[in-house]
């Protein structure tokens, strides 16, 4: 990789690493709050309700690109983006109102301008809080089915039916905190990214150059989403694809989803795991699973950013929801606990 490429993959190494600190910070405060979303956490039904309303969500968004309502689904985001910052905010801020005047700049700044960095910083945001919220309403055995069956699905979507890279050429316009923005120069800037324009050329074998080319493939609902472009998805159908390097472009593109659905294993199993804590004074969640699943998800992201920078979409969840299930296992066997408890499925047996 050239070195803009290198400096691109450590800021979104970066961005990963302040969502699940960001999330185990969050884990007891949350919890504390009153923030847990149902009733029975350790149901493994909730798994399944949770990605029916994802493929619900994907359609809505296809159907409404369809029908040109894009500026909808921008404004539903927008909102979101806003509801989650306040979870984090009103968890951390002891005045509400100030609470809801931080979560109303957020989504403010989203509206006026959103520029690489106010969306990078509004998706850390939003994935740390996301990522706390699932973790503390998905116990062991639902955390595992989710990831596990949403990995299915990315893959199936991205290099079969191939629905979600139709759905990130509707997205990537919108500059919304769907995706990440990974810069790789100085000088890029999101507002002046053309996306129809370089998705136009790519049938033409003249991928651009000024960040418009993607690389991964977009999951897309509020805190489950990957990334990618349209211009990446014909490259792979076009056999006068793109020669350049890949790592010389301007900009890649990651999706929210691919930060925040590992790190719901990390939350989980700092938050439900038998294990004992680690004792670090700001992180008192944090325990050897919890440890062990962020490093398995950054050896998943090792092997997705070297295959983004062959300059083709790759779907990010098999690779990282299973460097982080993985990870958690060993953790967790290391730590002591049965592995018939570190699944969840004690309660059955």
């Amino acid at each position: 990789m050239s070195r803009r490429a290198y400096r691109g993959v450590a800021l979104a190494a970066l961005i990963f690493l302040v969502v699940q600190v960001g999330a185990l910070a969050l884990v007891p405060t949350f919890f504390e709050q009153g923030y847990q979303t149902v009733e029975d956490p350790t149901d493994p039904t909730n798994s399944l309700l949770y990605i029916g309303a994802i493929i619900a969500m994907t359609a809505f968004m296809l159907a409404a690109f369809k029908y040109d309502l894009d500026q909808l689904i921008r404004l539903v985001i927008v909102f979101t983006s806003g509801l989650l910052a306040w979870y984090v905010f009103a968890a951390l801020v002891p005045n509400g109102l100030v609470a809801i005047a931080l979560s109303a700049g957020v989504s403010l700044a989203l509206l006026v301008y959103p520029e690489w960095y106010v969306i990078d910083a509004a998706g850390a945001l939003m994935g740390a809080g996301a990522a706390a919220l699932f973790g503390i309403s998905f116990g062991l055995l639902p955390a595992i089915v989710l990831l596990s069956v949403l990995a299915i699905y990315d893959a199936i979507s991205v290099y079969k039916t191939k629905h979600m890279l139709d759905l990130a050429e509707g997205v990537m316009d919108l500059r919304i905190p769907v995706v990440l923005v990974i810069p790789t120069t100085l000088s890029y800037s999101l507002l002046d990214d053309d996306f129809a324009r370089d998705a136009n050329e790519v049938g033409d074998g003249e991928n651009a150059t000024d960040g418009g080319e993607p690389a991964g493939a977009v999951d897309a609902e509020t805190a489950d989403a990957e990334a990618a472009d349209a211009e990446a998805a014909d490259a792979d159908t076009d056999a006068d694809a793109d020669e350049s390097d890949p790592g010389d472009r301007d900009a890649f593109f990651i999706g929210l989803g691919d930060a925040v659905m590992p790190t719901v294993m990390v939350a989980s199993g700092a938050f439900f795991s038998e294990a004992p804590s680690l004792g670090f004074g700001a992180l008192p969640a944090l325990n050897l699973p919890a440890l062990l699943a962020m490093v398995g998800t950054f050896a998943g992201f090792s092997g997705l950013m070297w295959a983004v920078m062959k300059g083709r979409a790759h779907a990010g969840l098999p690779l990282l929801n299973g460097g982080a299930i993985g990870g958690y296992l060993v953790g967790s066997v290391v730590a002591g606990v049965p592995l018939v408890s570190a699944l969840g499925l004690a309660p059955y047996l």
